[in-house]
């Protein structure tokens, strides 16, 4: 029950992870000035909040976060000892990815970390799901052309995922609670000997070369710490942004029958939505493994 409550409030919070975000376009609602073919690049703005940008993809954010919420506080009101209904499908689907990465990070690190990794998939899949809505990227707001045809340059609703904020966001609060777990299980000293410090039992000069290879190894490896939100952050926007503008020119390939062909391919990107978030899930969980302390009862656990 507490890992369920703590999930839904990290929902709501990553919802509001756009607004710390880097895209220029944000800020104003008025229309694009040349019309982009298939999905804009960047968010578009729709409104503001005070001095604060709306994003189409803020919206779209909001209102799957509110979902979840309201989904889960449904599940959740009367808890039953059998469970049934909306309050199984919940305990599956949370037991079952405790479970999941309890067999990829051991017992300890999982009870440690497991409401923020079921958060980011619970949220990631379901936002990529919402984006692929038949007539979501439809409503808007739009000019006629000279030959009378309805031609969308504002729309209203943009996949979640679909906008690097977003990803980014995600990705920067994963950087700071790993920071935060890394010291805790390791300490300021731990955490740097877990960098810089010498692997194996050597001695004499052959310690020495060691320490010094070690020593640049470790600048490499904070390069490689610095590249992950980057990395993590691209990689799931990407793919969202790349299927969602796939089936948008799918749509318009051919004249009256742009409602069927992209039929098969929303199958696909629903799997896609799917292996993305989970893909992001693992790896935040895999390299928060890789920062644990690994003595000889850890790596029993683990395997």
């Amino acid at each position: 029950m507490r890992r369920i409550r703590i999930i839904i409030l990290l929902c709501s919070v990553l919802a509001g992870l756009p607004f710390a975000g880097i895209c220029a376009e944000a800020g104003s609602p008025a229309a694009p000035a040349a019309h982009e073919e298939g999905i804009p690049a960047s968010a578009v703005g729709i409104g503001h909040i005070g001095p604060l940008p709306i994003t189409n993809s803020m919206l779209v954010t909001w209102i799957v976060a509110l979902a979840l919420i309201i989904f889960s506080q449904v599940a959740t009101r009367n808890m039953k000892e059998v469970p049934s209904g909306l309050q199984n499908f919940w305990e599956w689907m949370v037991e079952s990815l405790y479970g999941f990465l309890e067999g990829i990070i051991g017992h300890d690190l999982v009870k440690k970390t497991f409401w923020f990794f079921a958060t980011i998939f619970i949220f990631i899949v379901f936002c990529n799901w919402a984006g692929l809505i038949p007539g979501l990227g439809t409503i808007g707001w739009g000019v006629k052309d000279s030959a009378g045809h309805f031609d969308l340059v504002r729309p209203l609703f943009r996949g979640g995922n679909a906008d690097l904020n977003m990803t980014l966001g995600m990705a920067m609060v994963f950087f700071a609670c790993w920071i935060i777990w890394s010291l805790q299980m390791n300490g300021v000293v731990g955490f740097l000997k877990h960098l810089f410090a010498p692997k194996g039992d050597t001695k004499g000069w052959l310690r020495i070369l060691m320490i010094i290879v070690f020593f640049a190894v470790g600048w490499l490896e904070i390069l490689s710490i610095l590249f992950r939100p980057v990395s993590l952050s691209f990689r799931l926007y990407g793919n969202i942004f790349a299927g969602e503008n796939m089936l948008e020119a799918m749509s318009k390939l051919v004249p009256h029958f742009g409602w069927l062909l992209p039929v098969p391919f929303y199958f696909m990107e629903l799997l896609v939505g799917f292996v993305q978030a989970l893909v992001f899930m693992l790896l935040t969980a895999v390299f928060t493994m890789l920062m644990t302390p690994h003595d000889d009862s850890h790596g029993k656990a683990h395997h």
